[in-house]
């Protein structure tokens, strides 16, 4: 693990400092009053900054970089009074390998790191996700499909979609493959999802869209439900 930090910047939403103008960013919440924004592709180049908007002061804060390279298509999701960071394209190549995590408490990263080889956990990926889903007490990280391999045509175009789910034990610290029984989704990239929270746990993962491998756009709905 290693971690870092540096000074934080806070100013109102009606000053000038927020996050810039970006795309393949990603977002997610504390689910109760603070939305963070995360890395992304401006004009040129790619972004490793992390924002959060506080909805009841309505300002934004810049909170310390996210360990490097700097990337688009990453995900991130906050569970257990933290944030987590994976994946994402640096520009070369897909990221794998690194789950990284920022302590709200202290304001700092730390990286935890396995082998993304699809055997100890999944492998590099872009435009895919990472939720928290909650089973039976116990606190996972859901990371699910996503692109591989990047196509010659760039963000037109799709390339090797993965169509693999890995689960991560925040306090086990291990990913395990998720085996679903039945149907599932084909591979995907550039897709949406989110959790269901069903008597009390958010052990219910949905899946909307995206772009397959054939660079076809999407319109279905999956869901996943854990036991």
């Amino acid at each position: 693990r290693h971690g870092h930090s540096r000074p934080l910047r806070k100013q109102h939403a009606a000053e000038s400092a927020r996050p810039s103008g970006r795309s393949y960013h990603c977002i997610t919440s504390d689910g109760r009053s603070k939305i963070y924004v995360h890395s992304g592709c401006p004009v040129q180049g790619r972004l490793s900054d992390l924002w959060v908007f506080d909805i009841k002061d309505k300002a934004w804060e810049e909170l310390p970089l996210a360990p490097g390279p700097a990337r688009g298509g990453a995900s991130i999701a906050f569970a257990a009074d933290k944030l987590y960071r994976i994946n994402g394209f640096d520009g070369k190549t897909e990221q794998g390998g690194s789950l990284d995590v920022y302590d709200v408490s202290t304001a700092s990263w730390s990286s935890i790191s396995y082998r993304a080889d699809g055997v100890e956990g999944p492998e590099a990926r872009s435009v895919s996700t990472l939720l928290p889903v909650s089973v039976s007490g116990k606190t996972y990280l859901l990371t699910m499909f996503g692109e591989r391999d990047p196509s010659s045509l760039g963000h037109a175009g799709a390339g090797k979609m993965l169509s693999d789910a890995w689960a991560f034990d925040i306090h086990g610290g291990q990913w395990q493959k998720v085996e679903a029984a039945g149907d599932a989704p084909e591979g995907r990239g550039w897709f949406d999802a989110d959790v269901l929270e069903v008597e009390g746990e958010n052990h219910v993962a949905v899946v909307h869209g995206g772009l397959n491998e054939g660079n076809e756009r999407l319109g279905d709905v999956w869901k996943l439900v854990f036991a």
